[in-house]
């Protein structure tokens, strides 16, 4: 007999418990030849595992629920507690982890858009465990068009892992200061689908910027952390700085992803038939991301 299936608002029932939500799936899987896709798809959970354990999350590796091969990808759920870890260092772990594979081995080179979610799924051990809204979102914020653009447009050499992180995690995760990501690394975006009734504001972090962003000021992990924590006083007074360099402003783009200026928490993006418009910005076709401009101080700021 099949199951039947709830109307809703016909009564309450109990609210399923929530569950963080990671997924990964590969750049250009699809452009690979048909005899690679079975290896790429059976290594990317091995790096993602790999990564894991590196970054001392052997109980998350060790207790992913409803964890599903995508086939260009993986995703599985977790415990929301670990999601402060998730965030920082495991999404920099993994990025070291494939930029290492990259460079040893001479096959397709994998980089990977990543998302990081939570919300209430059901998870009793039954046939639809992980289904719902979360997953749903999950999946889309993983497709959405700035974080595509963004690895799009980094250096395949430097740049092998983006990031899209939900708004509610950033709010509890990040903005709570319960993770070792400090907000000055994300960049504001509207996570957009071309072709899906999705839209949501979300955030982008890039473990290892290359190309236009660090052009933008956005520093690899490696700089020292006091930077991020520059007195406000300092981001309010425009010195120009020895180095950096500005020209007008306004960036006109094609095709692809831009980043422009010193990126801080304002964000323009364009995309398709979606405009936005950050101060003083002006923005021609293609997927950009850029944030507010400013000559000097703020530049220390992403």
């Amino acid at each position: 007999m099949s199951t039947p299936v709830p109307a809703p608002y016909s009564e309450s029932r109990p609210l399923p418990p929530y569950r963080a939500l990671f997924a990964v799936d590969a750049k250009d899987f699809t452009g690979l030849p048909a005899v690679q896709h079975g290896p790429v798809s059976q290594l990317i959970p091995e790096i993602v595992d790999q990564a894991l354990e590196r970054a001392g999350l052997h109980e998350l590796r060790d207790s992913k629920r409803f964890p599903a091969n995508t086939g260009d990808g993986v995703l599985f759920g977790f415990d929301p507690a670990l999601l402060p870890y998730v965030l920082w260092p495991f999404l920099g772990v993994l990025d070291d982890t494939l930029g290492a594979y990259n460079k040893q081995y001479a096959g397709p080179r994998i980089r990977l858009r990543a998302s990081v979610h939570v919300g209430p799924l059901p998870d009793a051990d039954g046939p639809g465990d992980g289904n719902g809204t979360a997953r749903n979102d999950t999946h889309r914020l993983l497709d959405s068009r700035p974080v595509k653009a963004i690895l799009a447009a980094a250096s395949e050499q430097i740049t092998h892992l983006a990031a899209v992180i939900s708004q509610r995690v950033y709010e509890d995760v990040v903005l709570g200061a319960y993770t070792g990501l400090h907000p000055d690394r994300c960049v504001e975006v509207p996570a957009t689908v071309e072709g899906k009734n999705f839209s949501q504001r979300a955030w982008l972090y890039v473990p290892s910027p290359s190309g236009n962003l660090l052009q933008a000021g956005v520093r690899p992990r490696e700089e020292s952390a006091a930077r991020a924590g520059a007195s406000a006083d300092q981001e309010q007074d425009p010195v120009t700085r020895p180095g950096t360099h500005y020209s007008g402003n306004t960036q006109h783009v094609g095709e692809g992803a831009a980043v422009m200026g010193n990126v801080g928490r304002d964000v323009a993006y364009t995309g398709g038939s979606t405009s936005y418009r950050g101060t003083n910005q002006h923005w021609g076709s293609g997927d950009n991301v850029a944030g507010d401009k400013q000559v000097g101080g703020a530049g220390d700021h992403r």
